[in-house]
Order: C-alpha cells, then sequence, then structure tokens
C-alpha cells in the first residue's frame, strides 16, 4: 500500500513567521504558547505596535521593551534583513513611529557591537515625513542624550534634503516642538539637494526664525513671502481673502493656521476657501466639521471625489480603519459612498478567496477593551471585523462568525457595504461572552471548508479539547491566523505545514495568503 505517492500530492509550505514546533510557554490566558524566532516576532510586533501605548496585556513600557530588545538582537545578527523590513514598514504597511525608533535602536546596537555599514541608510529610510527629522533627534536624545552619532545624523541629513521645503516648514516649525527645522539643521547640516537650489535659503530662514532674526526672506522663496504678506493684512482686511482659495494655497496655508489666522469662526467660507489646498488625511479627519459648518453639497462632491480616488488613498497611506473611524464620525449620507470606496482600495490585499471558507473573529475582552491608540476610539476588534467583513464580502462562499466564550454566525452577502456590515457586525460584540475560546470556537464552526482565517489577538484559552488550536482542524485544512497585537506567545505552532500566521492593521501582509493558496512558500513581503 502506498503511504506517500497518492494521487493527490500537496507540497509542504513554509511562511515567514515561524515557532517551535512544540510549547514552550503560555498565551496571556494559561493555553500552551509557541515561541517564535526573534524576526517572526518583531515582524508581528512591529506591524501591530503603535509605540508608547498600553494594550490589553502589556503595558506600554513593557511592550516598548521587547521592541527594542527584539530589534537589537535582529539588527546584528541580520542588519541586511532589517534594512529591507524597515522602509516597507513606514512604506507599504503604513505604520509612522515604530519603524523610526527600531532604525534609531538598530543603530545604537549595531555601533555597540562595531558594525558600521547600513547604518546611514537604516536612518534616512525610514524618515518619509518632514516632521520625522526632528522627532528621530527627539527621540534619540531623550533615550541617549545629545551626543548624536554621525551616521545618525548623515542619515537624518539626507532625508532633510528630500523632505524640507516651505509648505513643510510652514506645517511643522512650530514654537511646541523640541527640535525646531533650525535645530536640526544646526545639528545635521544638510547640504542643499542638487534639484532644490533654493534649500539653502531654506535652512538659512529656518535659522533665522528659530533664533528669532528678523531678517527680509529670500526672493526664491515665494511661498514664505506669500505667508508674509497674509500674516501682514490687518485682522478686519483677512475674511475678504476667503474669496480668493487660490491666494491661500500658494501661501501654504492649512486649515489649522486659518483659524488660526483669520481670529474667528472657521464657518463655511473659511473650509470652502481652504479645502482645495487641503491634504487627504485633513479631509478625512474633518467630515464632520464639513456637516457641522454647513459646507455646500458642491464642495461636498469634491471632497468626496478626492476621498474616493485609489491614486489619493494610496498616497495618504492611511490604515483602513481610519475610514471606519471617519464613517462613525461622519455618518452622513454625502460621504458614505467615496469612504465605502476608499476602503475598498486600502484594503485590495484583503484576497478573493474560492471555494468555502471560515472566518472567525475576536470579540473577547481583549480585542475590546481600549482603541488602537489612545486617540483612537476604534478597538482591536473593530479592527479584525472590517477585514473579517471584507473577506466575507469578496468571497465565493464565506462563513464569518464572531467568537469569545461561544459563537455567533453573521451573515454577509457578497458585495455587500463593507462599512455598514462592521457597524452591524460589531454592535452584537458582548453576544457570547467575553472569553477567547479559539480552539473550541473553531471546532463549533468548522465544518468542510476549504480553509480557515482567525482574526484575534491569538491569546486563547486552553479551551476543552485536545490538541489546542492546531488540531481544531483537519491538518490538511490551510488555517491562517491574523494577528492583530503580537504578543510574544503564539496559539498554534505556525511557518510550515498548513499553519500559518500574519499580522498588523495594514492589509499587507494579506498578500501572501494567494502565494500559500497556489502551492508557493510565502516568504517576507518586502
Amino acid at each position: 500500500m502506498s503511504k506517500f505517492n497518492a494521487g493527490t500530492v500537496r507540497s509542504a509550505l513554509s511562511s515567514m513567521v515561524r515557532t517551535g514546533r512544540t510549547p514552550s510557554g503560555r498565551t496571556h490566558e494559561g493555553a500552551p504558547g509557541y515561541v517564535r524566532d526573534a524576526k517572526g516576532e518583531l515582524f508581528l510586533l512591529a506591524v501591530s505596535n503603535l509605540v508608547g501605548e498600553d494594550t490589553f496585556y502589556e503595558k506600554a513600557g513593557e511592550r516598548d521593551e521587547r521592541f527594542r530588545a527584539l530589534v537589537h538582537r535582529v539588527a546584528v545578527a541580520d542588519g541586511e534583513w532589517l534594512s529591507r523590513f524597515l522602509p516597507w514598514l513606514r512604506g507599504t504597511a503604513n505604520l509612522r513611529t515604530a519603524p523610526v525608533v527600531a532604525a534609531l535602536e538598530a543603530v545604537r546596537a549595531r555601533l555597540d557591537a562595531g558594525l558600521h555599514g547600513l547604518n546611514r541608510q537604516l536612518v534616512s529610510g525610514v524618515l518619509q515625513r518632514a516632521d520625522e527629522p526632528g522627532e528621530a533627534l527627539a527621540y534619540w536624545t531623550s533615550r541617549y542624550g545629545r551626543a548624536v552619532p554621525k551616521p545618525v545624523k548623515r542619515g537624518i541629513a539626507d532625508a532633510v534634503g528630500r523632505l524640507y521645503g516651505e509648505r513643510s516648514l510652514l506645517k511643522y516649525d512650530a514654537d511646541s516642538r523640541g527640535f525646531r527645522f533650525g535645530d536640526v539643521v544646526d545639528l545635521v547640516h544638510p547640504a542643499p539637494a542638487a534639484d532644490r537650489p533654493w534649500q539653502g535659503e531654506l535652512f538659512a530662514h529656518a535659522l533665522d526664525r528659530r533664533h528669532g532674526r528678523d531678517k527680509p526672506i529670500h526672493p526664491s522663496l515665494a511661498v514664505l513671502r506669500a505667508r508674509a504678506a497674509l500674516t501682514a493684512l490687518p485682522v478686519a482686511e483677512r475674511r475678504a481673502v476667503l474669496a480668493d482659495p487660490g491666494r491661500l494655497a500658494a501661501a501654504g496655508m492649512t486649515w489649522e493656521a486659518l483659524a488660526g489666522w483669520l481670529q474667528g469662526p472657521m464657518d463655511a467660507a473659511a473650509w470652502e476657501a481652504v479645502i482645495p489646498s487641503m491634504g487627504y488625511m485633513a479631509l478625512l479627519r474633518n467630515l464632520r466639521n464639513f456637516d457641522e459648518t454647513g459646507v455646500s453639497d458642491e464642495a461636498a462632491a469634491r471632497v468626496a471625489a478626492r476621498l474616493a480616488d485609489p491614486g489619493e488613498v494610496a498616497r495618504s497611506r492611511q490604515l483602513p480603519f481610519r475610514f471606519y473611524s471617519a464613517h462613525r464620525s461622519a455618518p452622513s449620507l454625502r460621504w458614505g459612498q467615496a469612504l465605502e470606496r476608499a476602503l475598498t482600495s486600502a484594503t485590495g490585499n484583503v484576497p478573493s478567496f474560492g471555494g468555502r471558507t471560515l472566518v472567525l473573529v475576536d470579540t473577547s475582552a481583549s480585542m475590546t477593551s481600549g482603541g488602537i491608540a489612545a486617540r483612537s476610539t476604534v478597538t482591536p476588534a473593530q479592527a479584525a471585523a472590517l477585514f473579517g467583513v471584507s473577506l466575507a464580502a469578496r468571497g465565493e462562499r464565506v462563513d464569518l462568525y464572531g467568537f469569545a466564550d461561544g459563537v455567533f454566525r453573521h451573515g454577509v452577502r457578497r458585495g455587500a457595504s463593507v462599512l455598514k456590515e462592521v457597524e452591524r457586525f460589531c454592535a452584537r460584540i458582548g453576544e457570547v461572552g467575553h472569553g477567547t475560546q479559539i480552539a473550541d470556537s473553531v471546532r463549533r464552526t468548522y465544518s468542510g471548508h476549504d480553509r480557515v482565517v482567525i482574526l484575534s489577538d491569538m491569546q486563547t484559552m486552553s479551551g476543552h479539547h485536545a490538541g489546542g488550536v492546531t488540531g481544531a482542524a483537519p491538518a490538511h485544512v490551510p488555517m491562517y491566523g491574523f494577528n492583530l497585537q503580537g504578543y510574544r506567545h503564539a496559539a498554534m505552532p505556525t511557518g510550515s505545514g498548513n499553519r500559518h500566521e500574519f499580522g498588523g492593521f495594514s492589509d499587507a501582509a494579506f498578500r501572501l495568503i494567494p502565494l500559500l493558496e497556489a502551492g508557493r512558500d510565502a516568504g517576507w513581503p518586502f
């Protein structure tokens, strides 16, 4: 009798987040826990770590220290891997603080180990917004003092050449910053970029501005001169400028600056004057203000068109849950379709599965207690529901369940509104208790499905069946854990066979699942 050469032979597949094959610890809820290798643990923590934020099971200090320790370990062992991972984390995965912290901590560890290559590039590669050079210096000096190593200075100087411009100076160079643009220039001595001949004058102006020197603005700095002209206008004459939005745009006037400049209310006329020059994130966060002040339907239509534009969505680097947050904040009918289209673009990597798929969304207390970040009202459970509903709305035959101590089935027709279905799903949180019974929930709901997707923090209780999460579905059925919190111990052994783990708040890691479905190994997504 043939044991291996049967009619259908499935290749053993591997994925990048790998654990030991036997448990060596416990999840936070007491189930057997599997320790990942350093890169896998760092990957899952980094894609879900907003730095300085408490989670249900970890205080911010403990979590951040674990993050730093992992970065130090990997930076010394494999700096090349880290030099690919961190720009991906900042760009494709759309996270901001974690890659900046990781780059600086990596340089510290590498210098301590006597490793001098790659360090400048590590720093430069993660600084993608004009306020981030100052952020990097503030982090370094607060942690390691004012002696900034040359690779850090040079990496920051490279970023300054790419990022510093007139509009970014007007937007980010505020008195409230610990490191002003002039401070950064003073410390890292950037050279003007070859394609920005005016940048030397900008640096000089940033220094004058920082040190309170009242010098004329150089003629090459047209935006700064336009802003100075507006600032010189008497307050009584300023509202008349609202009739000329182009003049506001030419002066780099943000909505925050406009509110202070007018010294009066941001009414519909003020919003309509500044909307044409507002950034994508600013539009997304002010939908309620547009409604409450009575912005015209014509202006609202222009906002909606920008929100829905796939190119604008991609450039904005907004995490998918931001669109759900905007929908909850301003549920006006004017924005619904645009936000739905934007969310579709932002979750473009969520696959459309063929066959039968079982999707389980964790609604336990650890996923519903507190927002993703201190200033966010969106919980990890809501972010998980967003991905779960997206899978259900796109797949051929998807059975979507919420689970905690028990399970509830949530029907979603193919092509349904994701935003509305997430709202309906989240209204059911608490319906089946607050524990985390992953294995039992899979066993209760699995019925010949072709795959299982679990969206959770993976901190399961032991359950009532032998075999744990791994044995909750047949061994030949792929089981994908999508981890939204990145805790140390995994709930099942992953990285080979048919048990795999991904994670994060963006859709970036979802692109690896179709590789496994096609019978190919899924390496790192960068």
